[in-house]
């Protein structure tokens, strides 16, 4: 089998770098790389060509469309049996390849979804996102820890579809608003088998602050409702954990600063809930830092997707 890894980037030489050096190390090397410029002014060819002669890579520069349509434009450059799409912020473990052409023949897979975790030299506040995007405690639960892999709905950091997905569905058709998710309902509606491949993880460097990863929570939860256009489906119950999550913070803080009132059970569900946090993520990272981080990052990502979803269902509503 031979591989298509699809690469959009957008301002991003270093770390695009990083991931190129990554791919060095794949113990299974059949795979070219092709790597789309989204119309970035800190253009990253000078780091393409230092890899010419150790990669088979490729690279194009387009005017800025959305990593979405970027990802199209590489797929319909591809020449691969199966195209695999990351984005730049991530590594790539050295079995990567490996495991994942394993499991698409041994499992028939048309398409694929990764996980990501954190790097043991990634900074506590990289492990502490993590934490907040990929644990149990918070909305990070569905992604990459399902008991039915089939269920899995695969994000455009890591997934992949074969040739023949492509050609017959096409690509994402919005350019950065839950794209990856659509394409995912999309793929399973047409009867390709579209599974979680838990081994094929890749560690995701987000670079974020509290303040951008906030924003990024909220717009995940606008993202759920877009998707709904398409799919009236796509939000279920635990997409709304979130909000209800919000909104009971809000009832919390209402009681304590206009009513005056101590709500006890509030108060009891709260801290059972950030003791769970914090332990845990203490004892996965081996660090009380992070997971007093990985408290603040829980709530944040918990309450940003909540309002983020709250907003954009008023304003679909609004809209009729």
């Amino acid at each position: 089998m031979f591989f298509s890894c699809i690469i959009p980037v957008y301002n991003r030489p270093g770390e695009l770098k990083d991931l190129l050096s990554s791919l060095l190390s794949q113990t299974y090397t059949q795979f070219e790389v092709l790597v789309v410029e989204d119309g970035s002014t800190l253009r990253c060819d000078e780091v393409v060509a230092s890899f010419n002669q150790d990669l088979s890579i490729r690279y194009f520069y387009q005017e800025n469309t959305g990593q979405g349509f970027a990802r199209n434009f590489g797929m319909q450059q591809a020449k691969g049996d199966f195209f695999v799409i990351l984005d730049s912020d991530v590594l790539l473990p050295p079995t990567y390849f490996e495991y994942l052409q394993e499991a698409i023949q041994s499992r028939s897979l048309g398409a694929f979804g990764g996980p990501d975790a954190a790097a043991s030299d990634f900074s506590p506040l990289q492990k502490a996102m993590d934490f907040a995007m990929t644990s149990f405690w918070t909305t990070g639960g569905i992604r990459g820890k399902l008991k039915n892999p089939a269920a899995y709905q695969a994000r455009g950091f890591n997934m992949g579809v074969s040739r023949e997905v492509f050609a017959r569905l096409g690509g994402f058709v919005d350019p950065n608003r839950g794209e990856d998710i659509e394409w995912s309902i999309r793929i399973k509606k047409a009867g390709f088998r579209l599974e979680l491949v838990s081994e094929a993880f890749v560690y995701h460097k987000r670079k974020n602050t509290l303040w951008s990863f906030a924003k990024q929570g909220f717009s995940f939860g606008r993202n759920r409702v877009n998707v709904s256009r398409f799919h009236p489906e796509a939000i279920k119950l635990v997409h709304a954990l979130p909000s209800f999550f919000l909104l009971f913070l809000i009832t919390l803080a209402v009681n304590l600063l206009f009513i005056h009132l101590l709500p006890i059970p509030h108060l009891l569900i709260l801290g059972v809930w950030a003791s769970l946090v914090l332990a845990q993520s203490t004892w996965q990272y081996r660090s009380p830092i992070v997971g007093i981080l990985a408290l603040c990052t829980s709530l944040i990502q918990l309450s940003g997707y909540g309002m983020g979803l709250l907003l954009e269902l008023a304003i679909k509503w609004t809209k009729g």
